[in-house]
């Protein structure tokens, strides 16, 4: 089950950061169709938002067609996104990039602005 996390002064709406993460979630295979997203009152009491934000999102990511609402059942992940497993090798190339970039005394939004311009250049032109 997948466990968010907000960062309030990342300046991203709290309903985006969940949408965010779930996709972030199904694209690493963390989350598979037929599994259960935490209910409303569970990212409350872990996270101490509003539940409408929750459902905001959760409504967000049925629009998107990622989940679907079960009556009394709950929400549940109806189709995956992409195809970057969480164990795959290049995760693990990329983990001892990032070591290194945080070990030469790189900020955390230096590696984020320095990895956003590498593809921003590699994928140039490409509308995926």
């Amino acid at each position: 089950m997948v466990e968010y996390r907000i960062d309030r002064r990342s300046g991203v709406a709290t309903y985006l950061q969940i949408v965010q993460q779930t996709k972030q979630a199904l694209r690493l295979g963390l989350l598979e169709p037929g599994d259960r997203l935490p209910t409303a009152r569970e990212v409350v009491e872990a996270t101490a938002i509003n539940p409408n934000t929750v459902l905001k999102a959760y409504r967000e990511l049925e629009r998107e067609g990622l989940v679907e609402a079960r009556r009394g059942l709950g929400t549940f992940v109806r189709r995956t996104l992409g195809s970057a497993p969480a164990d795959s090798p290049l995760r693990g190339e990329l983990a001892d990039w990032a070591a290194r970039a945080r070990a030469a005394g790189l900020e955390r939004d230096d590696v984020t602005a320095l990895l956003a311009s590498v593809l921003d250049q590699l994928y140039e032109g490409d509308d995926t």
